[in-house]
């Protein structure tokens, strides 16, 4: 099956996907007072920070998704 999409709405959808990625990825970080993914997983899956293993659960399923998103994004800038 073929579909049709306009590059602009494709990007504005690929663009909040990626908007909402980086938004929960912040609200995470911000709420356990990390800068960045890896420290906090390090720190999560150390125990140094307590009660934090599902907020990185999520930041290794939301990592992955962050990069899939902005590499699509890229590809519709490049190639249309």
């Amino acid at each position: 099956m073929d579909v049709k999409l306009e590059k602009e709405v494709a990007r504005e959808l690929v663009t909040f996907k990626l908007q909402h990625v980086q938004k929960t990825i912040r609200i995470i970080l911000e709420k356990w007072k990390e800068e960045n993914t890896d420290d906090f997983i390090t720190k999560a899956k150390n125990g140094i920070l307590e009660n934090a293993k599902l907020d990185a659960i999520s930041i290794r399923q939301l990592v992955p998704d962050y990069k899939k998103f902005k590499e699509l994004l890229d590809s519709i800038n490049s190639a249309w």
